[in-house]
């Protein structure tokens, strides 16, 4: 639920995926830069195919690695990181991440995972000693990136029904949790309930009006819509093997939704939980 319309202006990333200048995907990028900006808000755009977003990790990223060297991609990430010494593409994209006091993924859903070129975003900007590891706070909780809010905003070509609970494909939340919890929520970024556009791949136009309208209204609460309730690493749920400990959720809860915490959670003074766990490093 939204609650009021922030009191300033915010500062807002947008990085889209989609090799099509016409696409749906670019049609919803250009509308949420607009709808933002006429809003009073800041906003920077990353176009990964316009920008030919290199997707792989390789030595290239890490200029310091010496070529006779082993790469082990975590500790040559963290050093590069650390010393300021990563490629300057990676850098960049970084400062935009740090800037932004909310990151939108707009993105088509291919193999039930988001595109190639925006995974490799994710593994090349999101590196040891920036979005997790030793050197930064614990995850999933007030983790490197605390503070700022994560849309994840994806077109479907299959029906909504097929993403349902007893739906073949899995529930949509399901498909996205890598991003949602693994990306997002691991980093200490708040992420918001996914907007999806289903049946994206011939849409009417009164369906495309329909879902503009809608993506506006889940625009105007970004800083404000009640985010997806991730249990924290840190706040006594789960034990030193990072398990969930027994009996803190609901009767009947099972799967990933273990992992939300909700209403009917026996709390913290239930006594039966062990003491709150050692805050693990990275």
């Amino acid at each position: 639920m939204t609650e009021a319309t922030p009191r300033q202006p915010q500062k807002i990333l947008v990085v889209s995926a989609h090799p099509e200048p016409r696409s749906l995907t670019a049609v919803l990028t250009a509308f949420a830069v607009e709808h933002l900006r006429a809003a009073g808000h800041e906003v920077q755009v990353s176009d990964l195919y316009a920008m030919k977003w290199k997707a792989t990790v390789d030595a290239d990223d890490f200029p310091d690695h010496a070529a006779d060297r082993r790469l082990q991609v975590m500790a040559a990430s963290e050093r590069a990181t650390l010393a300021g010494r990563l490629a300057p593409e990676i850098a960049a994209e970084q400062e935009k991440v740090r800037w932004a006091d909310a990151v939108i993924l707009q993105f088509p859903l291919w193999w039930f995972s988001v595109p190639a070129i925006l995974k490799g975003w994710m593994d090349r900007v999101f590196t040891s000693g920036f979005g997790y590891g030793p050197a930064v706070p614990p995850p999933y909780s007030e983790g490197a990136l605390a503070g700022r809010r994560a849309l994840v905003s994806v077109t479907v070509g299959a029906r909504e029904s097929a993403f349902s609970d007893r739906g073949i494909h899995g529930r949509l939340t399901d498909v996205l949790h890598p991003v949602q919890h693994g990306l997002f929520w691991f980093t200490g970024m708040t992420p918001l309930e996914p907007f999806a556009v289903y049946g994206a791949n011939d849409l009417p136009e009164e369906q495309l009006a329909a879902a503009k309208r809608e993506f506006g209204r889940r625009l105007d609460g970004l800083f404000t819509d009640a985010p997806v309730p991730f249990r924290a690493l840190d706040g006594g749920d789960y034990g030193r093997d990072m398990r969930l400990l027994p009996g803190v959720e609901a009767p009947g809860t099972s799967g990933l939704d273990l992992h939300l915490r909700t209403d009917a959670d026996a709390g913290p003074d239930t006594g039966i939980r062990p003491d709150a766990p050692a805050r693990p490093r990275g």
